[in-house]
This record gives C-alpha cells, sequence and structure tokens, in this order.
C-alpha cells in the first residue's frame, strides 16, 4: 500500500459513479457553491460497445464488470452462477440491455404502506421518474420529455421481435404499447434507454453536462477503501488511485452509491453492519447495523432458446461480412442492427392466476447465447425467452471475504429458496414454451433447443428452472429503507444511528419493484438529491 498522498476536502464525497451517483453528482452540483467529488472504481466509458445499443450483449462478462460469482446456490443445483456487476463510470446503466420499465405503481405504496418507506408512494415518486425522463414518443401524466434520461422506441425492431408480440397476442395477452402507462400487463416492444441511437446512461444523460463545472470533480479508478469516521459522524472517505491511498474529506455529507452489492460491502470494511460478522474478520465495529448486506433480492430469470429455421435472428451479424455490413449502415444511416438492444420485446404476465397485478416479466432477444452462460444453438440461428418471478420471496445475503477491500465479496442471492419462486419460475417456463408454439413463432422455428421434449410436468419445469436459471441483473435491499430493526437507513436516506451519510442507491429499496431496476434507481437518486438539498 502506498502512503496516503494527499488529502481534499469537498462538501460531498459520493462513492460509486453508477447509476445513482451519476444522478446525485449532477444534480448536487447544480448549485456552484457546492464542492462535489464523485469517485468510481472502473474506468471512462470509453469503449465503443457502450455507446452502441446493440453492445449489451458484448458485455456481461469482461473488463466492464467486477467478474462476480454467486456461492453456490444450494436451490439451483449448487452452481455458482456468473453475477455481472458493471465496473464502469455510469454503472449498470452503461452495461445493461437498456430496457426503460419503472416497475407497478403498486410496488411504491407497498414501500409507503407495508414497508415503513413513508413519502415513497407512487405518488410521492411520480414526479422524480417524470423529472429524470426524456421520453421521445410518449406524454402526459405519465411520461416527462425534457428529463436528462434519453428514452425512445427501438427504431426497427427484428422480424423475430414482431413475431414474438404477435405471438403473445395469440396466446391470449393484449397488445400493450407502453409498460410505463396506465396498465402494466400485455405484450408489446419495449422502449430503451436511448437517444439519436446511441446509450444514454446516466454517465452520458446526467454526468457529461455536467462535468465543465468547476465545483464537480469526477475521478476514475478509485477503489474506496472506507468511510472514515469521527465517532459515529463521517468525515470522508479513503481510497486507492493507481496503488496510491487517497483522503477526501467531506465536510457535508458522505453519499454511498456503490450499488446492492458495493454499498453494504464499503458499510462493512467501514465497520458498520452486523458486529459478529465484523469481529470474525478483524474490523473494528463503529457501529453495529445488522441489517447491512441482509435481504439481497434479485429476479431469478429462465431461459428458453429455438433454433430457427434460417438467418432471421441477430446471430447472423456474428458472420464477420455481415458484422461490416451492420457496422457500415450504422455510421452512415444510424439504423440498421446495431440499433437494437437485442431484448427487443417483452410481457407482463400472470404465473399465478389470483395475482391482481402480473407476476411474471419476459424478455424476448432476437438472438441466442448473447449474454454469459446462456446455451447457443448448434446452426448458430436462434432466439431466447427470459421469464422471472417480479416479486420473489426469497432472500439472500453480501458478506465480507476478508477485510482486503481487493476481495470480491460473498454474494448470495439465494435463488428459488421460497417454494412459491420455484412455483411460478416453472409456470414462466410453461408460458414461455407455449408463446413459442404459436403460429407468429412457428413460421420461423425450426425446433425448441431448450428445454427439450422430455420437460413435461410441474416437477420437469422445476427441474428446469433449478437447472438453467440465473440472474437478471437486479441486485436490493441489502441496505433497506425502513423503520424496523433491520433498516439500514430511514426514509431520508440517512444511515441509522450515524450522522452525515446517506446510501443513495437500488440497495435501499424496502422490496424489489416488479420490473427491471435502473429506472427505479434514477429515480431514487433524484429523490435523493431532493433530501440533501432540503427541497422535500
Amino acid at each position: 500500500m502506498g502512503v496516503v498522498t494527499s488529502e481534499r476536502g469537498y462538501d460531498f464525497v459520493i462513492a460509486g459513479g453508477g447509476s445513482a451517483g451519476c444522478v446525485l453528482a449532477a444534480r448536487l452540483s447544480e448549485n456552484p457553491d457546492a464542492r462535489v467529488l464523485l469517485l468510481e472504481a472502473g474506468g471512462r466509458d470509453t469503449n465503443p460497445y457502450i455507446h452502441m445499443p446493440v453492445g449489451f450483449a458484448k458485455m456481461t462478462s469482461g473488463p466492464l464488470t467486477w467478474g462476480l460469482k454467486t456461492a453456490p446456490q444450494k436451490h439451483a443445483n449448487q452452481r455458482e452462477i456468473p453475477y455481472a456487476q458493471a465496473k464502469v463510470i455510469g454503472g449498470g446503466s452503461s452495461i445493461n440491455a437498456e430496457v426503460y420499465t419503472r416497475g407497478h405503481p403498486a410496488d411504491y405504496e407497498r414501500w409507503a404502506r407495508d414497508e415503513g418507506a413513508d413519502a415513497w408512494s407512487f405518488a410521492d415518486v411520480q414526479p422524480y421518474f417524470l423529472r429524470s425522463e426524456g421520453n421521445t414518443m410518449f406524454s402526459g401524466e405519465m411520461h416527462g420529455t425534457d428529463g436528462p434520461l434519453g428514452v425512445s422506441n427501438i427504431p426497427d425492431p427484428q422480424p423475430t421481435t414482431r413475431a414474438f408480440v404477435q405471438a403473445c397476442q395469440e396466446f391470449g395477452m393484449p397488445y400493450n404499447p407502453d409498460f410505463n402507462g396506465k396498465a402494466q400487463e400485455g405484450a408489446g416492444i419495449y422502449q430503451t434507454t436511448t437517444r439519436n441511437a446511441r446509450r444514454c446512461s446516466a454517465a452520458v444523460g446526467y454526468l457529461r453536462p455536467a462535468e465543465s463545472r468547476p465545483n464537480l470533480t469526477v475521478e476514475t479508478g478509485c477503489q474506496v477503501d472506507r468511510i472514515l469516521f469521527e465517532g459515529v459522524r463521517a468525515i470522508g472517505l479513503a481510497y486507492r488511485r493507481a496503488g496510491e491511498m487517497h483522503v477526501a474529506r467531506a465536510d457535508s455529507e458522505v453519499l454511498v452509491t456503490a450499488g446492492a452489492i458495493g454499498s453494504p460491502k464499503i458499510m462493512m470494511l467501514s465497520g458498520v453492519g452486523p458486529a459478529e460478522h465484523l469481529k470474525q474478520h478483524g474490523i473494528e465495529v463503529v457501529h453495529d447495523l445488522p441489517g447491512v448486506g441482509e435481504n439481497l433480492t434479485d429476479h431469478y430469470g429462465v431461459d428458453i432458446v429455438a433454433e430457427l429455421k434460417g438467418p432471421t435472428s441477430l446471430d447472423k451479424y456474428n458472420k464477420l461480412h455481415w458484422m461490416l455490413w451492420a457496422g457500415l449502415q450504422y455510421k452512415l444511416f444510424k439504423s440498421g442492427p446495431v440499433t437494437s438492444n437485442v431484448v427487443e420485446g417483452g410481457a407482463f404476465w400472470y404465473g399465478d392466476q389470483s395475482s391482481a397485478i402480473p407476476d411474471l416479466q419476459f424478455h424476448f432477444l432476437a438472438g441466442a447465447g448473447a449474454e454469459d452462460g446462456v446455451p447457443s444453438v448448434p446452426s448458430g440461428s436462434g432466439i431466447t425467452l427470459n421469464s422471472y418471478t417480479l416479486r420473489p420471496k426469497s432472500r439472500g445475503t453480501v458478506r465480507l471475504r476478508s477485510s482486503d477491500p481487493a476481495d470480491k465479496p460473498i454474494v448470495d442471492p439465494n435463488f428459488l429458496a421460497d417454494p412459491a419462486d420455484l412455483r411460478v419460475s416453472a409456470e414462466g417456463v410453461r408460458i414461455s414454451r407455449e408463446i413459442f408454439q404459436q403460429p407468429s413463432l412457428q413460421k420461423y422455428i425450426q425446433r425448441l433447443h431448450l428445454p427439450g421434449q422430455d420437460v413435461r410436468t410441474q416437477k420437469d419445469y422445476e427441474d428446469y428452472a433449478r437447472r438453467y436459471g440465473r440472474t437478471s441483473y437486479h441486485p436490493s435491499c441489502t441496505c433497506k429503507m425502513g423503520v424496523d430493526a433491520m433498516s439500514v437507513v430511514d426514509p431520508k436516506l440517512r444511515a441509522r444511528g450515524l450522522e452525515n451519510i446517506r446510501i443513495c442507491d437500488s440497495s435501499v429499496m424496502p422490496s424489489l419493484v416488479g420490473s427491471n431496476t435502473n429506472a427505479a434507481t434514477i429515480m431514487i437518486g433524484e429523490k435523493a438529491a431532493d433530501l440533501i438539498r432540503g427541497n422535500r
């Protein structure tokens, strides 16, 4: 370890340059008198794959991620499942599939009514969704048009994606042009966080316009070691950059936005968390906060894969001459397959018919083997349909491997621990298969590659879900907001029992929202900025 090379003072020091961190840095630096430092462990978003919508398929593993795997999943055949978490400015919004969904209003009502998150009902959070959203198609009371986060329609959905939406209608789902409108249920084409045929991450939409401000400092390649405390008062961060230690002092507040895996890790390394766990690793306890790293909740997605009769999906662009053609089309005309986010189509539906709101979400991928750990097809031309239980009951943990900040944490989502999750997951696979059997998709499908014909009974579907399910990249709830003994932050996102420190990212969700999580995380960043500025 190098010596401390510098000590600098700011009003706000932000640990983590992901979706929420970028929002906070941009909003807090709007006040020219506020000195703001944003620290990100990853690098700048210079990789061209980040900015091409189709690049998602190239980034679920590799240098833009932390390279995590889960602990062996005891309810999923003891598998260690690849667990993609972004390590780049913009966080998940720089490498995700760009799907823009906000969850169901009932999710936020549940937070406020049942889970101790006062002032986080849908009426409370909707203004922040609208403030963030720059939608190029929808407007009205459910949509914003002028926000920093570009949201748009996919310019030219793939033929197989259109066939998927038609097949869902043949199955009995209504067509839904807007999953963020009055009703969530049905099938349609996802809107994506893109603007002018390029990804609009939080780094692009929020941070880039703010970086010219003299009161905002953004530093990448900075691994946060720990939060510095005087008693229970947070006074700054110790971090490493290029092997040397630095200290950044926070005169106002330390803001932790390292995500549902990174934030509890930083808190525990700093002596805040379950006291016994910290003592096991020789960490001095600053404050015994048992909920830190508990309550990990994630969507467990299960894929089915079909082989096509011909090269009618995005897979054909894996061949060099087609790839060059697609690149040329994108460069010259900002059109063609590079404008696709791969995960073009989707649906919200019911696995349990007694559910009042959809409890399953489907993602249609116009290709096979696009993500780390997902099977391809022998011919190299296929399509994939993924489904997951929207509000899983299973809860897991994030734990320290050691007291060394360079060590990866132990991530155990505890997938399928609750029998209800397994039952609904199996139903998602069964419905997926039925959708693939509808006439519109049968025009394209040669055969179902996975699951095989031997998967017929409920037990078969459950065994398949255990064998092939994986993360949907939506970890949350590990520093949950609330008022009970296991809550980590209060409804103003202040860490309980501590001073001058807030956690402001997906880790504070009291429970997982029923959709993709990026829009909700950006909303949390927006509301946090107002809470910090005293506007709420």
